[in-house]
């Protein structure tokens, strides 16, 4: 069997591709959530890693579940209740908490259909960019079931209240030029193009110093969930960190010299 999530470094940018093409990548895969968290939490732990890609192989970003399993007994679905409330909670419960946690930058590379978890997996990353050929869909409802993996929190808080009700009531499929519009993704390109692009940006994320990113992404997040006054406090406490590591000095000596910073995530 082929590995189930490629990797590759180069020049701080880990990329990272859901490999079950001939499945769609189906997120729900109890495989596919350990490699992922596995992948996840190295990448976080090492400041080396400056951002992470995620993206699809094949034609599809992520069919989020597999439908063939989800009859009873079959995946995350157990006769007895309580053994699938805890399926859910010890399995795709795990990436939303994870990527909720994690400081270092994840850019979603969505390729091709992004549907029900494979679509809440996109929410959970930092930025999202789609191809052409992308798709997407809170489809839940439309297999008698509900977000089971936070996509009722996660969504409003991308797209907005309204429009995560209407996706997520209806089931509806977004094309790509549709979640533009609605801010689900913040650039289209074309698809021989999304790798690219998403490189690119990821390069112009990993040239800035890896703690500040970091922390401006922690702060980013707990905005969602706190006062003005909190994130004040906390932004506070960060600016007094920054102005102690040497890629702030750097950053002031480049500037003053007139000449490219050299950061060293020090």
């Amino acid at each position: 069997m082929s590995e189930i999530l490629l990797r590759e470094f180069d020049q701080g940018i880990l990329t990272l591709t859901l490999n079950r093409p001939e499945m769609r990548n189906p997120v729900s895969d109890p495989a596919m959530i350990e490699a992922l968290c596995a992948a996840i939490e190295e990448a976080d732990a090492d400041i080396a890693n400056r951002v992470v890609i995620i993206t699809g192989a094949g034609s599809a970003f992520s069919s989020g579940g597999d439908i063939a399993s989800m009859k009873v007994g079959g995946g995350l679905n157990d006769p007895l209740p309580p053994v699938t409330r805890r399926n859910y909670r010890n399995g795709i419960q795990r990436l939303p908490r994870l990527f909720e946690s994690i400081e270092v930058p994840v850019i979603a590379a969505v390729n091709g259909p992004a549907i029900g978890a494979g679509c809440d997996l996109a929410c959970m990353c930092d930025v999202r960019i789609a191809s052409e050929k992308a798709r997407f869909a809170e489809s839940f409802v439309k297999m008698g079931i509900v977000p089971g993996d936070g996509g009722a929190w996660l969504l409003p808080r991308v797209v907005g209240w309204s429009k995560a009700s209407e996706l997520a009531f209806t089931g509806d499929m977004l094309d790509a030029a549709e979640a533009l519009s609605c801010g689900l993704v913040s650039k289209v390109v074309p698809h021989d193009q999304l790798m690219t692009e998403a490189r690119a940006l990821a390069a112009r994320i990993a040239a800035n110093p890896p703690y500040a990113v970091r922390m401006t992404k922690r702060l980013i997040r707990e905005s969602r969930l706190s006062s003005l006054s909190a994130i004040l406090e906390a932004s506070a406490a960060a600016q007094a960190l920054c102005h102690t590591t040497n890629d702030h000095a750097e950053a002031v000596d480049a500037f003053l010299e007139k000449r490219p910073a050299r950061f060293t995530g020090q």
